[in-house]
């Protein structure tokens, strides 16, 4: 089996363990009066760690799994979660996100805007979602549960797909020149 092969089998497993985990006993826990949503924060890892088309992928395979699971209308999950794998992706591939901090500004956007985008596309296909202050509260409170479990969900998916990351050059070559070696500054 091919390398890139086996990282979708193992991006595939462990998304579907984490699905199965998210609503056998994730879903019925409670914290701050809210239930804590993990697969924005696995799409938005992927988007991190792989790239733009492996976070969609992952979010769309994800969202439909949650929306075929949870019989609710299809796609919606999947778009809010397209959105948020493309959205992390871009800023992998834009930026240079090394900082400690970048799991947990990813995994806030992303919860948010699974957060607010379900009950606004809810809304927009005419089905009957709640629109009420106590709305915004239950997603805040989502947000900053969210940004608790960033960073160990963030280190998950980089254990479970670390063999099979891409390598970035633009890393590389920094460490080669913060170790003296490769500076054109360096020589004579």
């Amino acid at each position: 089996m091919s390398a890139g092969l086996q990282a979708w089998v193992r991006l595939a497993a462990f998304g579907l363990a984490l699905v199965i985990v998210q609503l056998a006993a994730v879903s019925q826990v409670t914290v701050l009066g809210v239930r804590a949503d993990l697969t924005p924060l696995l799409v938005a890892s992927v988007g991190l760690l792989a790239g733009s088309v492996a976070g969609a992928c992952t979010g769309f395979a994800i969202g439909l799994l949650v929306d075929l699971a949870l019989l609710q209308t299809l796609g919606v999950t999947s778009l809010l979660l397209i959105a948020v794998g493309y959205g992390a992706g871009r800023v992998r591939e834009l930026r240079d996100p090394a900082g400690a901090l970048v799991p947990v500004a990813a995994g806030a956007a992303a919860t948010a805007v699974a957060g607010a985008g379900f009950p606004l596309l809810q809304f927009l296909l005419g089905a009957d979602a709640p629109v009420s202050l106590l709305l915004v509260r239950q997603i805040l409170a989502t947000i900053v549960i969210g940004c608790m479990l960033a960073v160990p969900m963030h280190a998950l998916a980089r254990r479970v797909l670390e063999p099979h990351l891409p390598e970035d050059p633009r890393r590389r070559r920094r460490r080669a020149y913060t170790t003296g070696g490769l500076s054109p500054l360096s020589r004579a």
